[in-house]
């Protein structure tokens, strides 16, 4: 169950947060009050009839303590056995209640806190799927699945246990306060003169832990990071003998987790024998000033006897608070860095009133664009190129030149710093991202494949395709000879990246993924590189049955992959510095002349 739809704006993607103060700089009970707010909010009534239930344990607590008076004062004087049966009952049914009512209200919580745990996990994941590009680009997937996973988790422990642990304790220490003071204010007095004390020393042990806990679990997200980094490039780091050196790095990591996972456990460990030598304070001070009362007649062993019993009971509930600051400090520490993520806006959202680009032939046109990563050196300065209807366009350039950068800002997956894109003379920008997006399709040199069937990677932009559908688009893309040759044919599993596959296999499945969706603009980034030279050549026609009438632009390596291009552009440092046909550039003898002329003389000499 998500609780997402209760949040407040505050928590909302893509909302305002203005004048919302940052995870950082908000006081533990601010940070709870807003965790509380956002997440138990829709638990409210089974978290009502567990305060109902703790209360009802916290009573019973009380009750016990309270008959130690009468235990001592009238049932054991003789004569008086007969009342040792109603009291024994009593006692028996207390105890009943008291487990009774502990058991329910644990359960309900631990319900609570599990749907908390998930809401979460879901809102958290459903967020960073829609963040920018340049955020997911800027964090470490390990990093991020430990907040999704580790923080998250200990958020739980926070919202749910710690907060009903709380209440749950605090009500019995109530009850049992309520039963001494009662018994003898001026004795609960004295019991309590330690506590100010106490209560300043586990604060302070508090706020260390939670400084503490904060680093353990950046460190845990730096390791996540560094596995997930060397098991997916397992093959290079074996390939360049640097099973040392990774192994250095992450035994690193885990050392100083180690350091700061024991750092942590000594501050937790302190909170016992502080505890201890605060109650024995108490207890000596109660015992020595009871007997003193009992002896001026001011006071009776029952009374003295229930009231270090209710103390004594009340003593269980205060070691448990100051295990669960321990513990809230804890899930404060991955509240913080959890809100950091949900509290990052994400900048490219759907503009108000954006419009709805229906499914058609589209044109594309930049006009005076120019973009920067991060405010940093301009990788696009100025650039103006048209793509017309059903028209294709090709940009050829040295690494960095900004091709890919044209390309990634069709869809959105950047926004221009200055100038406009514009599809059908609309801006990008003014166009809803959902439609925006079901108009394109793209293959890159990066083969993004799932660990599922070939079959539901064909069809992963069109689940509802059909058999021949898919069957249709991956003989198009000439994978279907492939694909019934293996052993489960269309229901073989790639693996993860698509790892059981050849590169030019896991080209050629993204290239029957694009054929399937069929949209109007199509976008190949080294489309073809993968491939060896006979299924690029099976691929090259069935990429021009399939440019056919659509908007394309091509990134390629091969020069030769768009000698039939519409035209041409070639990048430099940003910048256009050539457009025309193949046959144009050639005939000019400038930059374009050059690269095909390098190209054709290494092909030529290759083996």
């Amino acid at each position: 169950m998500s609780v997402s739809p209760s949040l407040p704006p505050s928590l909302r993607r893509g909302t305002d947060t203005a004048g919302v103060h940052s995870p950082q700089e908000m006081g533990s009970w601010t940070l709870l009050r807003r965790l509380v707010t956002a997440y138990l909010g829709p638990y409210r009534w089974r978290l009502g009839l567990a305060l109902l239930l703790m209360a009802t344990e916290a009573a019973a607590n009380g009750s016990i303590a309270k008959a130690f008076e009468r235990l001592l004062d009238d049932i054991f004087q003789p004569g008086n056995l007969s009342q040792l049966a109603p009291f024994a009952t009593f006692v028996f049914l207390a105890f009943l209640l008291r487990g009774a009512s502990a058991y329910l209200h644990q359960i309900i919580v631990n319900t609570v806190g599990q749907k908390v745990v998930a809401g979460i996990q879901k809102q958290v994941f459903s967020h960073i799927l829609r963040s920018d590009m340049a955020y997911l680009q800027s964090h470490a997937s390990g990093t991020l699945i430990s907040r999704l996973i580790n923080d998250v988790n200990q958020m739980r422990i926070a919202v749910s246990d710690c907060m009903t642990g709380f209440i749950r304790y605090a009500l019995t220490l109530v009850a049992l306060v309520t039963v001494m003071f009662i018994q003898d204010w001026v004795l609960a007095c004295v019991a309590f003169v330690v506590f100010p004390i106490a209560g300043w020393v586990l604060s302070s042990l508090g706020g260390r832990l939670r400084r503490v806990a904060k680093r353990t679990q950046a460190e845990m997200g730096l390791l996540s990071a560094l596995l997930t980094q060397t098991f997916q490039g397992a093959r290079h780091v074996k390939a360049y003998g640097m099973e040392a050196h990774e192994e250095q790095r992450v035994n690193g990591t885990i050392t100083r987790l180690r350091e700061l996972t024991v750092k942590s456990f000594r501050i937790s460990a302190s909170l016992l024998p502080m505890n201890e030598l605060f109650s024995g304070m108490a207890v000596v001070g109660v015992i020595v000033y009871g007997a003193y009362r009992i002896s001026a007649g001011e006071s009776t062993a029952g009374e003295l006897v229930s009231f270090i019993g209710a103390f004594m009971l009340a003593y269980q509930p205060v070691n448990a608070l100051s295990k669960l600051n321990a513990q809230l400090q804890t899930g404060l520490a991955a509240a913080e860095r959890v809100l950091e993520v949900l509290d990052t806006k994400p900048t490219i959202v759907d503009a108000p009133g954006a419009t709805v680009l229906p499914r058609r032939h589209h044109g594309v046109r930049f006009e005076q664009v120019r973009f920067s990563y991060d405010g940093g050196k301009g990788a696009l300065n100025g650039i103006d190129l048209e793509i017309a209807p059903g028209r294709t366009v090709a940009l050829v350039g040295s690494s960095g030149a900004g091709k890919s950068t044209v390309l990634n800002l069709i869809p959105r997956f950047y926004d221009v710093t200055g100038g406009r894109v514009l599809i059908d003379g609309i801006d990008v920008r003014d166009i809803t991202l959902a439609s925006l997006r079901d108009n394109m399709a793209l293959v890159s040199q990066e083969t993004a494949l799932f660990d599922e069937s070939i079959r539901a990677n064909i069809a992963y932009g069109r689940p509802g395709a059909s058999e021949a559908e898919i069957i249709q688009a991956a003989r198009d893309a000439a994978a279907h000879d492939f694909i019934i040759g293996l052993p489960d044919g269309y229901d073989t599993k790639v693996g993860e990246n698509g790892l059981r596959l050849s590169g030019g296999q896991r080209q050629r499945v993204a290239i029957a993924r694009a054929m399937l969706k069929n949209a109007p603009i199509l976008l190949l980034d080294e489309a073809t590189s993968a491939l060896d030279s006979e299924s690029e050549r099976a691929i090259q026609e069935a990429l021009r049955r399939l440019q056919k009438g659509r908007t394309t632009l091509v990134i390629a390596h091969r020069l030769s992959t768009i000698i039939d291009a519409d035209c041409i552009h070639v990048l430099e440092q940003g910048r256009v510095v050539e457009s025309g046909s193949h046959a144009d550039l050639l005939a000019r003898g400038g930059a374009y002349a050059r690269f095909y002329a390098l190209q054709a003389g290494l092909e030529a000499v290759a083996p």
